[in-house]
């Protein structure tokens, strides 16, 4: 109950009197904390005692022309947010109790007066924020009436208001409800699509309001996506010519910013409905290029309508191959994008190279041109762009201005990625084009020229290595010497880094002396820069040498240690940081013998370090937390006693909460993204911002606590009472993929760790009943978390570790296991067959083509991945249970024949197979049952043309002949011949069908062995074959 005080209060504020409340409203936008946390508390009062009141006070002041427009804005925002059903992100933020939603609060008459005072609000045409506000209300309210049937009026009244163009004020906010509610109107609209239909297009031609076109052009876009068949939308289809008008009437009048809106709305619908483009696709795809090509246009508008088309081109599930159809389309996007990389210009502090910065001189477009190019790469692929490419990249290269030479590298190191295949054919000229570019006058240039050297290494590695490695390495070694320029040295030694990572010892060996050498004498540079760029180099050379670099340890590691007990200064943090990963990489190289003395040194410094305080920003600390785990690599069990200090801290990054801020997609509260860490993502009506780098300190400590589960084995016992709670809730912890991936890693090895520690006797007092409680606790969560995974290859990874923690608990695991075990397998089959099923689908769209099937090839091989993940996984319990495991066996039976098919690749049919033999193998009589149906696959599989299928097939009629008794007795004979063929064939010991071959040698043994009675000696070609 309310005091008489509150009481008192409340009638104060809602009498008569609207001075009271504006007061309230106004003090609720207060910059001083301690007034605004007041009329909070005063305002969350009033809503638990007076919820009717205050919401019809609300509406009113939002109604009500008299109230000051700072305040009618904000008693909409605080009426939206009383109507809401669902909690704002501040209430869930800090944990407080959300209080319940307004509406049902309120009597039916308390209700009727809130809807008639939105109307009413609506048809005063209020100023257009206010007006926003007011749509705001209405649409929340609607949301969660429409559904039930409960705002009778409210449909005629929109439908009256969007339809009455001498109020456009009125008709531009009943078409922003109508954006708004499409979700959850959708099926009522469906009765009325015509009517819907020719009011939009009367709206989309208003003669004198681009506000009411953008808004009507904002209605078709959400009502196209939320109708439920193509048959509905192609209802819609003639409106695209009146859409897109909308779009260049803003354009010819000048009006940019209305142009923006409706380009984002059209790259909305590009993106989530691109077959409704299809049949006018040249013409929007066209003026859509034309925009992008209007130099005189902002950039803001040239970049959204790239963005459009580009982003045609990713919708490859709803539309493959459709762009790939406009190949003068995508020449011309081409063009535009390597124009755009023209928008750089000199800069001194890129040349000082005295901070990272290294995009000084970059204009707008530039960054958005990099982007794009990539991104269309990837989407269009190598066959369709490097035709393009390959015509305008040598104009570029032969014009006098360095900004082309500078924008035709970057545009080669751009396109790598999506054009590896095509470019790898021509790889002689692609390294020639860069090279060139190695001894261009301009620095700028040749830092682009080291920039795409860096990039290919990664993208078209390792041929790059093996075939051009005489030509890079000097190359790279050469731009190492160029001291006017820093940042040129810096980036070569970057360069280094991407082509060794890349690079067999062989190849890199005859080079080391001179790399070495050079990067020393950049260690000693004054710029920090460098110095930072010859460490990563150094590290990276020394990781893919290994024992070579044993020559070099001498020389290096002063050098090394050096900056690590000096580098103190807070500038210096980055360097100090690059020195301890470069140290215990070397060290890792060259081995524990000739690493060990250092090792002490380092590792007191690390512990000295360790013990002071850190900034949250400071890169030395998650460079420790892996530089600790390389110590404990190379130096295996005698890093124990470092664990102790080691563990505290690094379960401290492993436990890090996600920085998470929860908006409504719809507001217009921007998640606070001034800084770059901050990533936002949308899902659902919810946007979420993400800060990055403790993701990446969590990723990195999960990683490292995975190492050491892995080095130190049975040594790592006493920590997984504290890591094992750490890590198993992190198998979901859906922010970040490389979380998820450490952990599931590290299941196995907390296992193995205590399997190890019990039977050695190092486990402190425990036995046997601690695996089994340790076993009990991860692999019930690892089978939940693969039932919600969403990614195909994490879901491989998940099965691979189920599998290994199967093997560890052997017969620990108790039926019910088996059965969630045997059940999730039952769901990733199914799961996977769903996913092949969709893409089959796909395979039937009009512009289908032989790029989008190369794609869906690997998409289905990832398939394969899982499929095999399963076979394993069912051998490994078919081995542990032998016949006890037939029943759920039997089950599963019914999703595992199939896979026999002719129709099925002969990768499933290989697994298919394999299980079989398995379970033949391990169950002997057991398994009689089955041969009715999978021997005849057998058989025939045994003379398959692909080796693997042949070897497993092979493979299992041995098992069958050992096993098998009266039941194989009848087929001796046609397993002889097919034996037969498989010995005597021509290319039976190649290198690829020696297996099979084997294989039927020994079965062919064994019938002789176990059915010498029911060979036919007379049957052609069996003596020779004996």
């Amino acid at each position: 109950m309310a005091s008489a005080e509150d009481q008192a209060a409340a009638a104060a504020l809602l009498g008569g009197d609207p001075a009271a409340f504006d007061a309230l409203l106004s003090t609720l936008m207060s910059s001083s904390n301690a007034d605004r946390s007041a009329a909070e508390a005063a305002f969350h009062r009033l809503r638990a005692s007076h919820p009717e009141p205050l919401a019809l006070r609300l509406a009113s002041s939002l109604a009500s022309p008299a109230t000051p427009a700072e305040l009618r804005a904000m008693a909409g925002v605080l009426l939206r947010k009383v109507l809401s059903p669902t909690p704002s992100s501040d209430a869930s933020a800090n944990n407080a109790t959300p209080p319940p939603p307004l509406w049902p609060q309120l009597s039916p008459a308390g209700q009727s007066a809130l809807k008639a005072h939105l109307l009413s609000a609506l048809q005063s045409d209020p100023p257009k924020p206010i007006a926003k506000k007011v749509c705001d209300a209405v649409s929340e309210l609607a949301a969660l009436l429409l559904p039930e049937n409960a705002w009778a009026e409210l449909l005629p009244f929109l439908f009256r208001a969007a339809s009455g163009p001498e109020a456009p004020n009125l008709q531009e906010s009943a078409l922003l409800i109508f954006a708004r509610l499409a979700d959850y109107i959708a099926e009522s609209l469906l009765d009325h699509l015509m009517t819907i239909h020719n009011l939009l297009a009367a709206a989309l031609a208003h003669p004198t309001s681009p506000d009411v076109r953008i808004a009507a052009l904002g209605a078709a876009v959400n009502i196209v996506q939320c109708l439920p068949t193509n048959a509905d939308r192609d209802k819609m289809q003639d409106l695209l010519p009146a859409m897109m008008r909308a779009l260049t009437d803003c354009l010819n009048s000048g009006q940019e910013a209305s142009a923006q809106e409706a380009l984002e709305l059209l790259v909305e619908l590009a993106g989530s409905e691109p077959r409704f483009l299809r049949r006018q696709i040249a013409d929007v795809v066209g003026a859509m290029l034309q925009v992008a090509e209007a130099s005189q246009l902002e950039d803001g508008t040239r970049h959204l309508a790239v963005e459009f088309v580009i982003t045609l081109a990713e919708a490859r599930e709803r539309a493959p191959g459709m762009m790939r159809r406009l190949p003068q389309f995508v020449g011309r996007l081409f063009a535009v994008l390597m124009q755009m990389l023209l928008d750089v210009e000199d800069d001194p502090s890129w040349h000082s190279a005295e901070t990272e910065d290294e995009d000084a001189g970059e204009g707008n477009n530039y960054g958005v041109a990099q982007e794009c190019l990539d991104r269309l790469a990837i989407a269009i692929g190598g066959n369709a762009i490097v035709p393009i490419a390959s015509e305008l990249l040598p104009q570029y290269l032969s014009a006098p201005e360095w900004q082309k030479h500078h924008a035709a590298l970057i545009t080669l190191a751009q396109i790598a990625e999506g054009c590896a295949k095509v470019m790898l054919k021509n790889l002689e000229q692609v390294v020639s084009m860069i090279l060139n570019g190695f001894q261009h006058p301009h620095p700028r240039v040749r830092w682009a020229a080291i920039n795409a050297i860096g990039q290919l290494s990664t993208d078209l590695g390792p041929d790059l290595q093996v075939h051009y490695h005489q030509k890079v390495l000097p190359a790279l070694a050469n731009a190492m010497d160029d001291f006017q320029n820093p940042r040129v040295q810096a980036h070569a030694a970057s360069a280094i880094l991407n082509f060794s990572e890349n690079c067999t010892p062989e190849i890199l060996t005859p080079y080391l002396d001179g790399i070495v050498n050079k990067l020393l004498v950049l260690l000693q540079n004054g710029k920090q820069m460098v110095q930072e760029g010859a460490l990563t180099a150094l590290a990276s050379v020394a990781d893919s040498s290994q024992e070579h670099f044993k020559k070099y340890y001498d020389a290096v590691m002063p050098y090394l240690k050096a900056i690590l007990m000096n580098a103190t200064d807070k500038s210096n943090r980055m360097l100090r940081a690059k020195s301890m990963e470069c140290i215990s990489l070397v060290g890792m190289a060259v081995g524990k013998d000739k690493f060990r003395d250092d090792a002490r040194q380092v590792m007191e410094v690390l512990m000295a370090l360790q013990g002071t305080p850190m900034e949250t920003d400071d890169p030395i600390t998650s460079y420790m937390l892996q530089a600790w785990a390389r110590l404990c690599k190379c130096l295996g069990q005698d890093f124990l006693p470092y664990m102790s200090v080691v563990m505290p801290p690094l379960l401290q990054s492993a436990q890090l909460k996600p920085d998470v801020t929860i908006t409504s997609a719809e507001s217009d509260d921007e998640i606070e993204s001034d800084d770059d860490s901050i990533e936002t993502i949308t899902l659902g009506d919810k946007r979420i911002g993400i800060r990055t780098s403790v993701l990446e300190e969590k990723a990195t400590a999960c990683n490292m606590l995975c190492c050491y589960a892995d080095e130190l084995k049975e040594g790592f016992f006493p920590w997984i009472d504290q890591v094992a709670p750490t890590l198993v809730p992190l198998l979901k912890f859906y922010f970040h993929e490389e979380v998820r991936r450490a952990a599931v890693a590290a299941m196995p090895e907390l296992l193995r760790s205590a399997k190890l520690a019990v039977e050695k006797g190092q486990a402190q007092g425990r036995d046997e009943s601690y695996v089994k409680q340790l076993s009990d606790y991860i692999i019930p969560a690892l089978v939940e978390a693969l039932h919600k995974e969403p990614e195909t290859e994490m879901c491989s990874s998940m099965l691979d570790s189920l599998n290994e923690c199967m093997q560890l608990s052997g017969r620990l695991l108790d039926e019910t296991q088996v059965r969630a075990i045997s059940d999730e397998i039952k769901n990733v089959i199914i799961a996977s067959a769903t996913r092949k099923r969709e893409r089959t689908e796909r395979t039937k769209a009009e512009d289908f083509d032989a790029d989008e099937g190369e794609l869906l090839k690997e998409e289905n091989e990832q398939e394969e991945e899982v499929f095999d993940q399963v076979s394993e996984c069912l051998g490994t319990l078919i081995k542990t249970f032998k016949a006890s495991f037939l029943p759920f066996f039997d089950e599963l039976s019914v999703y595992i024949t199939p896979m026999l098919g002719k129709d099925k690749t002969p990768e499933e049919r290989r697994i298919a197979i394999c299980i079989f033999d398995d379970v033949a193998e391990q169950c002997r009589e057991s398994a009689l049952k089955y041969y009715d149906t999978y021997l005849p696959f057998l058989l025939e599989a045994a003379n398959d043309e692909n080796s693997d299928v042949r070897q497993a097939a092979v493979y299992g009629v041995g098992v069958c002949a050992e096993f098998g008794g009266h039941v194989f007795r009848p087929l001796v004979g046609e397993a002889l011949s097919k034996l037969n063929n498989v010995i005597r064939h021509p290319e039976a010991r190649h290198p690829d069908n020696i297996m099979a071959y084997d294989n039927a040698v020994s079965a062919l043994g064994k019938i002789c062995q176990f059915h010498r009675d029911g060979i036919d000696a007379t049957q052609p070609g069996l003596v020779a074959c004996l």
